[in-house]
């Protein structure tokens, strides 16, 4: 089958810091290739299925697309801070420490607080949420993601009429963390979303998929999902939250800003600047398939984006 560019070498490694791109040459195209197409790649698969198979409360999303694969899921991740090979993730970070785990959340807003994870999955009523995750490289999942809508939590620190923005940062952590050892990142990995989109409803805290707690690999123990935005807008294993005035820098903006930009929605029409996004891979399947607007989401979230400089969704 023709392999686009964007599954060839992954976009990261090919636009970081520019004495990485000095450094790094010409890459093992062939054998990048073999990692970015297969689940297993070149790293021994992970089995995070103990005792009986994980299942979910539903079989399709609603546009009746099956689910990917539990163990295609936990073995297929983008999560540079252990590796840029994506089945290298899997067996680098099961070992990871991920309780206790305590997320901040402040900046602006009335009642700054500390969360325990193991709180926050009573405190709000867990919901199954199947989402499509789509890729900035051209590939994409169906995932039952378990967790609760992020307005739910800003609810409860209430936020103050200042704030314009919601900031959110990952783990520190490089001794246990080898990709964050990498200078041309400026670590921790930090996103963000306007506070609109913050509070769309869509926007979910996932603390779990499959009806299972979430594993390393995945981001647990906390992680963002924003279906209508590109899979790394979706920021893994948060400590800290913050509702500010100003739009927050996110990494892949701080890395490449002329090709990663603060929105990051889900469009076929507007290409990334080496490669298409007209089309994208299911996970599990061979054929490409044609990439939705917003992801499919459009419906739910096209009312927030009108004007012109929210259209330049990824520049």
């Amino acid at each position: 089958m023709n392999i686009s560019s964007s599954e060839i070498t992954p976009e990261q490694l090919y636009l970081s810091r520019r004495e990485f791109i000095k450094t790094a040459g010409l890459l093992g195209a062939g054998a990048a290739a073999l990692a970015a197409c297969s689940p297993s790649g070149g790293s021994r698969p992970v089995d995070f299925s103990t005792g009986e198979e994980p299942k979910a409360l539903s079989a399709t999303d609603e546009l009746d697309e099956p689910l990917t694969s539990y163990h295609d899921i936990t073995n297929y991740n983008n999560y540079y801070e252990f590796s840029t090979d994506k089945a290298a993730v899997a067996p680098l970070s099961k070992d990871f420490p991920i309780s206790p785990w305590t997320v901040a959340v402040g900046g602006l807003v009335r009642n700054p607080m500390s969360f325990d994870v193991d709180d926050l999955k009573t405190r709000f009523a867990p919901e199954e949420r199947v989402y499509r995750l789509r890729c900035v490289e051209g590939w994409s999942m169906v995932i039952p993601w378990i967790g609760f809508p992020l307005h739910k939590l800003l609810a409860v620190v209430e936020p103050l009429s200042e704030a314009k923005f919601v900031r959110f940062e990952a783990v520190y952590d490089p001794e246990k963390m080898p990709g964050q050892k990498a200078r041309w990142y400026e670590w921790p990995y930090i996103e963000g979303l306007r506070m609109d989109e913050a509070l769309n409803d869509l926007t979910l805290m996932t603390t779990g998929l499959y009806g299972k707690d979430l594993v390393q690999p995945n981001g647990a123990p906390l992680r963002l999902a924003v279906p209508w935005k590109y899979g790394f807008k979706s920021i893994k294993a948060i400590v800290k939250i913050d509702l500010v005035e100003e739009m927050p820098v996110s990494l892949w903006m701080a890395a490449a800003p002329s090709e990663y930009g603060f929105y990051s929605n889900v469009d076929p029409t507007v290409p990334h600047p080496r490669w298409s996004q007209a089309s994208e891979r299911r996970i599990g399947e061979i054929a490409r398939r044609p990439t939705l607007l917003y992801n499919g989401y459009a419906e739910q979230v096209a009312h927030m984006y009108h004007g012109a400089e929210d259209q330049r969704e990824n520049s």
